[in-house]
């Protein structure tokens, strides 16, 4: 802390951060400045501020704990369920630490009995949010508080009724807000101010507050009296004097990587396609609607961080805590992001010891809220509710002020088309080319894995496949040439405007064993990703909560009433919206007591088929089977879901 820096210090004129960041002596926007800010903070309350008793819940990795700690709020004890979060916890508590007064305690919230800890000044801490999610919206709604993760907050309540502190923080996904119509978010607020506490909360993006990561969450603030002003943004368009954002680059750009972490590139399916896509863009990049001449996959049929690629010029999008092998944010290099990258571009503590596996640790950094979030919020906190003086005046919004993060997010599109463009402009494509036919054995595995094999005895499949003016695909017994017809399926463009390479798709089905329509669909999603046409099924169709681009007929010459279902399926009279069991079983031509049944028989067949099992949000007796074909595949979350 410099010498020249006083208590008393308080200069009366308009601040900007870069003012408070000189002032402390840590120099704005060099990298991993979050942390010499967060250590000059904790030198100062260390000597000045009155230390608060804080109570740590659902602490995670300890996002939360490190920023308000910093700003002189003692954590008495940290309480979170995950054992390797737990670790990581532990590793950073005790004499000479981070948390030197910290108990960590690894239990069920709902077992923790409060009357040990004593006085309690205040409490920090969000409840799991997955139940709020975009995962749970793109799954027919949320969740929310039909979900045992989702009324955790009650416990919160609970805790805040017996221990009474002057005020708390929570932090969770700003869905909450919107989920189930209000309902959840309505209970909450009722919960918290039948406790005692006045509600103010705002959805703010952590970009706004400098990490170099957009990241919109909420914040409520409650407290027992009194009134609380957010803090406006440090950073980006809505702060004083219109400071630039702290971009990604130069976060991370004095770490010094590995060879193995410099040379770790992304493999697999799509690994390659990273290498084309323009920093600050996603999958969409090999789309229609961003002019790529072939488009492998449909507009919004991903999630917006499958094959990010982080622009080094701005913020990175959301760190998340899980993902596949595919999900960003990648390096501009064309490869993952380092762990110890991860915690610069989330400003945790480059000494902070993260506990576990990269994986493990990982999670642990997307679960938690960034460090320099919660050191500006508590500065807030610390001001409005302790009385506590700093030699800065931090600037705060008006009641009635609006953040222009939203509408900024809204204006990107028309920047990521002329990327994208531009892009396109410098690639080397190859012309497509069809093969005239092929012939090779097959096999569906349970997990519905599909792969071509010629073992003499392993393979189940015959595949023909003949290009044309059409694509036909026939499907026999790996041990019959017989050409009997079971079924016969057509695929076409809905505005014959697809870039298949075939006017339309015939497939011939001409073994008695039901998987063989399974096998059909995955020889058509073979083909057309082999060929880099599609990347799979849902692409050549959409994403379901929009129009399908194909039409496809179904004609089959089997006596079972199975097969009659599975035409009405394949020519969409039951999909894509969410239908009673006497809707379906009317649609069906059946009993409401066989639909379980035949739902279950359509699963066998690798359909995706969601009820109030496998998606609490789906109201009891109600159904959706999103695809007019079958999705599963050994990924699928949805494959090992009961639907009883």
């Amino acid at each position: 802390m410099p010498e020249q820096l006083s208590l008393f210090y308080r200069n009366e004129e308009k601040q900007t951060f870069d003012d408070i960041c000189n002032l402390l002596g840590c120099e704005n926007y060099q990298p991993g400045w979050p942390d010499s800010f967060g250590n000059e903070m904790r030198d100062f309350t260390n000597k000045y501020i009155n230390k608060v008793r804080t109570l740590s819940l659902f602490s995670g990795a300890g996002g939360l704990d490190i920023g308000f700690n910093d700003i002189g709020f003692d954590i008495i004890q940290s309480v979170e369920i995950e054992s390797k979060f737990c670790e990581t916890l532990e590793l950073n508590s005790g004499d000479g630490k981070r948390f030197p007064y910290s108990k960590v305690d690894c239990i069920d919230i709902r077992e923790y009995d409060v009357d040990a800890i004593g006085e309690i000044d205040f409490i920090i801490g969000g409840p799991p949010c997955q139940t709020f999610s975009a995962a749970g919206r793109r799954a027919e709604g949320v969740s929310g508080i039909t979900d045992a993760r989702g009324v955790l907050f009650r416990e919160y309540v609970r805790i805040l009724k017996k221990l009474s502190p002057k005020g708390f923080l929570f932090e969770n996904v700003y869905g909450i807000v919107g989920a189930q119509n209000g309902k959840a978010w309505k209970e909450i607020c009722t919960s918290f101010e039948q406790a005692g506490y006045m509600l103010f909360f705002r959805i703010i993006d952590a970009a706004d507050y400098g990490v170099p990561q957009f990241r919109e969450r909420l914040i409520i603030v409650g407290l027992k009296e009194g009134e609380f002003l957010f803090p406006r943004p440090t950073h980006g368009p809505d702060s004083p004097g219109s400071s630039l954002y702290y971009c990604a680059e130069d976060a991370i750009s004095s770490i010094q990587l590995s060879e193995t972490e410099k040379k770790c590139g992304i493999n697999g399916k799509y690994g390659s396609l990273l290498n084309d896509i323009p920093p600050g863009l996603n999958y969409s990049f090999y789309t229609e609607n961003m002019g790529h001449p072939q488009p492998l996959f449909a507009w919004r049929s991903k999630f917006s961080d499958f094959l990010y690629k982080a622009d080094p010029n701005t913020p990175v999008r959301t760190i998340k805590a899980q993902g596949g092998q595919y999900t960003g944010p990648f390096h501009w290099d064309n490869r993952p992001f380092a762990t110890s990258e991860l915690k610069r571009l989330q400003t945790f503590p480059d000494d902070y010891v993260i506990s576990g596996n990269k994986q493990t640790v990982i999670q642990q950094i997307g679960n938690s809220v960034p460090p320099q979030v919660a050191r500006i919020f508590a500065i807030a906190i610390q001001e409005q509710v302790f009385e506590a003086k700093f030699p800065f005046e931090l600037p705060y919004l008006q009641w009635n002020e609006e953040l222009g993060f939203r509408s900024r997010k809204r204006a990107l599109t028309a920047e990521y088309q002329k990327k994208a463009k531009d892009a396109i402009k410098k690639l080397q494509l190859q012309q497509l080319k069809i093969p005239k036919c092929k012939k090779y054995m097959a096999i569906l595995l349970d997990n519905f894995d599909f792969r071509e094999i010629n073992e003499a005895g392993i393979a189940k499949f015959s595949i023909s496949v003949n290009w044309g003016d059409s694509l036909e695909i026939y499907i026999n017994d790996a041990d019959s040439s017989k050409s009997y017809e079971v079924f016969t399926l057509k695929i076409k463009s809905r505005k014959n405007d697809w870039n298949v390479g075939a006017n339309e798709i015939i497939i011939h089905g001409l073994s008695l064993n039901k998987l063989a329509f399974t096998v059909a669909w995955k020889a058509i999603e073979k083909e057309l990703s082999e060929m880099q046409i599609k990347a799979d099924l849902v692409q050549l169709n959409g994403y379901y909560q929009y129009q399908p681009r194909i039409l496809c007929q179904m004609e089959q010459n089997d006596p079972d009433y199975f097969w009659k279902i599975l035409s009405k399926i394949v020519e969409r009279d039951c999909i894509r919206e969410v239908l009673s069991t006497s809707e379906l079983a009317s649609k069906w031509g059946i009993r409401e007591n066989e639909v379980l049944e035949v739902a279950e028989r359509l699963k066998e067949l690798g359909y995706e088929v969601r009820n109030h099992s496998t998606n609490p949000q789906i109201a009891s007796d109600n159904w959706l089977i999103p695809y007019a074909f079958p999705t599963l595949t050994p990924m699928s979350v949805q494959l090992r879901k009961s639907l009883r």
